[in-house]
């Protein structure tokens, strides 16, 4: 009777030591997993939708740019757990409707419906509330932004010259009314790691574009997905 109260006390014994110590691996492992952004690079391919803006300026110019969808990537580098740092380049293609009035008052206002081109560069500092896989976060970044109108400003530029395959050939080359200006964006969202490779991130934020003759305000929802390093 005393081996078997004396083996059962071992087996006891054992089995609390065995427990005790998978449950500290558990949490060790936890724990490493809610900080494994720690000091590592990270690359996402960017899913974004851009919501429509108008504006008017002065004389009775004005702009109707339509909703699209666009795309983007980002390359960041986690300083810490909770602190990112990143560049974002953003890329869409919307409808427009433009309103423009002549100087000339004899001259009647023309409109312009066209395509434009819309590049925004921008280096952004995101802070992540919790050190854990998932957390919510705000963003915050300054950059440069790059419209172009697709509308020739002149005539083109031509080149020609012979190829020893296709012969004689001429290329074009359009120049268009474009600009490129200072602008900044303010956002929030959420992030989760799904493992330590795969992390997905969603946000919504408002991008500001000063121009010479007002002011575009895009807001932008962007879907995330990409690898940590």
């Amino acid at each position: 009777m005393l081996k078997r109260l004396a083996l059962i006390a071992l087996l006891v014994v054992t089995s609390s030591t065995v427990l005790a110590q998978y449950d500290n691996q558990k949490k060790d492992s936890s724990q490493s997993a809610a900080g494994s952004r720690d000091t590592r690079f990270e690359g996402s391919v960017i899913l974004a939708y851009q919501n429509g803006v108008e504006e008017s300026s002065e004389g009775g110019s004005a702009i109707d740019v339509d909703s699209t969808l666009g795309w983007g990537i980002n390359v960041g580098w986690n300083w810490t757990a909770k602190l990112n740092l990143a560049y974002r380049l953003l890329a869409t293609k919307p409808n427009y409707l433009a309103t423009v009035v002549p100087e000339d008052e004899a001259l009647l206002p023309q409109t312009i419906e066209h395509k434009l081109s819309k590049y925004s560069h921008q280096f952004n500092v995101t802070y992540n509330f919790s050190e854990k896989a998932f957390t919510p976060f705000v963003l915050a970044g300054v950059g440069g932004t790059k419209i172009d109108s697709n509308v020739p400003s002149g005539p083109p530029d031509t080149a020609c010259w012979w190829d020893p395959w296709w012969g004689y050939i001429c290329i074009s080359d359009w120049r268009t009314y474009q600009a490129t200006e200072f602008s900044y964006n303010l956002g929030l969202g959420v992030r989760w790691d799904i493992n330590n490779a795969v992390f997905t991130k969603a946000a919504y934020s408002r991008e500001y574009l000063k121009l010479d003759n007002g002011t575009l305000n895009f807001d932008t929802a962007v879907l995330e997905i990409g690898l940590m390093f």
